[in-house]
């Protein structure tokens, strides 16, 4: 099969509300898809289904070339997990931690020691072997929950806000160890997290109310909307009203001296405009360029909601 997932036609309903409804999506076999989503949007239902713990309403989901409803046990193998509370035992040393989970995954027993001081290293944590995990800070207590999802080298790892709660220093390095993961397997990360999303996916499948309302990549997602404001730098700023005046510019504002801000509409080709103006009447234009509309103004456009202030 082409693709690690693929989800077809989910539902779920809990008690009579639907959490999810006929989401479709596939995920290929390597790269980081973003599952993005406002709390209560359906992101955990999905991840749930996803993994095996809870059975859908409706709907197929294959891991690979296996049914997770049919075949859990094969599928699951297939796949590691970082739920967003790393299921970590405080009182255990990394060692004894990262042997458990070893076992847990059935690697055999010539080959889990291996396997331990190869993850150690990999995750950046070979230096805290016999340290209690308790002990460790959070952002090398969520390298020993990500130790534990592949632990295995799954073809699918499932990481649920892998960032949360860990200082900035601490979410670069994590973000950086997710870009080395998903070299080599396919990663879905699932956060509401816009910024998170942008850092470091290739791919967003986008959640509201239950119902998939974006799929695809980084990049069409930045493009949905237009920029709607443009930036200008002039020496000579002209009155105010001459800028309002041109065709397509909703409102200028000065926001300090030599700077302006004008809103525009979609379609308008206001920045030639302004360059051919300038020349003639001598505004001294220095510098213009367009202002993206941001991420969070994207995702307020698809969920149909409207941004406050």
């Amino acid at each position: 099969m082409n693709n690690m997932v693929t989800i077809d036609n989910l539902s779920h309903r809990y008690s009579k509300a639907w959490a999810i409804k006929d989401i479709s999506f596939n995920i290929e076999k390597n790269g980081i898809v973003g599952l993005l989503g406002s709390n209560g949007a359906g992101k955990s239902t999905t991840m749930n289904i996803l993994c095996g713990i809870i059975a859908p309403t409706q709907g197929k989901v294959m891991i690979g070339e296996y049914n997770i409803i049919e075949n859990p046990i094969e599928a699951k193998k297939l796949m590691g997990f970082l739920p967003q509370k790393p299921p970590l035992y405080q009182d255990l040393t990394v060692d004894e931690y990262l042997y458990h989970c070893g076992r847990l995954r059935m690697i055999s027993k010539k080959s889990l020691k291996p396997a331990v001081e190869k993850v150690k290293e990999y995750c950046g944590i070979a230096e805290f072997s016999k340290r209690l995990i308790g002990n460790l800070s959070g952002g090398y207590q969520q390298r020993v929950g990500i130790a534990q999802a592949i632990i295995h080298r799954p073809r699918l790892v499932v990481l649920d806000e892998p960032t949360n709660g860990l200082d900035p220093v601490q979410i670069t390095e994590i973000r950086s160890l997710v870009r080395d993961i998903s070299r080599d397997s396919a990663v879905l990360l699932s956060t509401h997290i816009l910024s998170e999303v942008q850092a470091v996916c290739d791919e967003i499948i986008m959640i509201e109310k239950g119902h998939v309302v974006f799929s695809g990549s980084m990049n069409k997602f930045n493009g949905l909307i237009k920029p709607n404001t443009i930036m200008v730098r002039m020496g000579n700023i002209p009155h105010l009203d001459e800028i309002d005046a041109i065709e397509g510019v909703k409102l200028a504002k000065q926001i300090e001296p030599g700077y302006l801000r004008l809103e525009i509409g979609e379609n308008a080709n206001v920045a030639e405009t302004i360059v051919e103006l300038s020349v003639k009447n001598g505004w001294q234009l220095s510098e213009i360029h367009n202002v993206k509309t941001s991420l969070d103004s994207i995702f307020a456009k698809l969920s149909n909601r409207e941004l406050k202030a």
